[in-house]
């Protein structure tokens, strides 16, 4: 994957990238824009209709989205591996967690017709989408073609 790490500064937003051999060596990463100190958050990033745009369209880094409702069994079978993916590959993948009930404009506009649905974007643009709850590593395996195709824009 890739040599760095995104890493969002939590005073002033500025998206850093860190690289990852400076944190094997224990450094503490700067805000190259404040100079405050970074601290590597993990877990999926919750979407809205509001948001969708800014978070996941105007991310540098590719993003997962998964598509979900609370009362989806499947949903919540997926779930852990989500969150399990999302501290793997901080600051390589973005996973982003959309409520299909809450958010129905987004859900219509990138027409999710059931859930799980994960949308996979390079971008702003959807480059491959995974419907039905699938095992980790595929949805691993699925993202990391998602990186290997940003690294080549």
């Amino acid at each position: 994957m890739a040599d760095f790490t995104l890493m969002r500064c939590d005073k002033c937003g500025a998206d850093n990238r860190v690289p990852q051999a400076k944190l094997a060596r224990g450094l503490q990463p700067i805000c190259g824009r404040c100079q405050a100190r970074l601290v590597a958050t993990a877990g999926p990033l919750t979407v809205t209709d509001a948001t969708f745009a800014a978070e996941v369209e105007g991310s540098p880094l590719p993003v997962l989205v998964d598509a979900w409702a609370p009362w989806c069994g499947p949903c919540r079978m997926i779930a852990p591996a989500i969150e399990e993916l999302a501290t793997e590959l901080a600051g390589q993948v973005r996973i982003a967690k959309l409520n299909v009930d809450e958010n129905p404009q987004t859900a219509a506009r990138f027409d999710v017709r059931s859930i799980p649905t994960m949308l996979v974007m390079v971008g702003g643009r959807e480059v491959d989408r995974i419907v039905g709850a699938q095992p980790k590593h595929a949805i691993r395996q699925r993202l990391e073609r998602a990186v290997a195709q940003a690294s080549n824009r």
